[in-house]
């Protein structure tokens, strides 16, 4: 097993933000933070089934308790790891920090609890920076991700 590079100091979130474990969450506001990032909404029962098939996510809310970052793994729990929906807010004043400890928590928490997955994830362009101080690699090799929907009736 190769194991991570070392890894920088855990961003700190500004004063009165809050990195949270497995908050229960509406599909109101993850598809108000989904939207305000340039994503398509997901219904409700669509959420609900992602989030019942994932791991584990991760929030991060801002002082007034509004969600401002998420993540979600999934894992086969053998070889692979996988980060979804890395997002955070584009009119949060703290977004390049909310995006640095939702990289660096869940990374943390992958190397706890599934040390000997690879781990791959989809990620917007302003997590790049924080990606690569956390160890990633952009493209190595060229590889390129791919995804095959196999749903019938196409919703997203």
């Amino acid at each position: 097993m190769i194991p991570f590079r070392s890894q920088p100091p855990t961003p700190r979130l500004r004063e009165g933000y809050a990195l949270l474990h497995q908050q229960d969450l509406e599909a109101a506001g993850l598809n108000r933070l989904l939207e305000a990032c340039g994503d398509a909404p997901r219904s409700t029962e669509r959420w609900q089934r992602v989030l019942a098939r994932s791991a584990w996510h991760l929030v991060v809310l801002n002082p007034r308790g509004q969600l401002v970052g998420f993540v979600r793994a999934t894992s086969d729990q053998a070889l692979n790891a996988n980060l979804w929906d890395l997002v955070a807010d584009p009119a949060d004043p703290c977004r390049d920090e909310v995006i640095g400890a939702l990289v660096q928590a869940a990374l943390a928490r992958l190397r706890r609890e599934l040390s000997g997955c690879s781990i791959s994830l989809s990620a917007p362009p302003e997590a790049l920076e924080a990606l690569a101080r956390a160890g990633f690699v952009v493209d190595p090799g060229g590889i390129r991700a791919m995804g095959l929907d196999l749903r019938a009736d196409g919703d997203g």
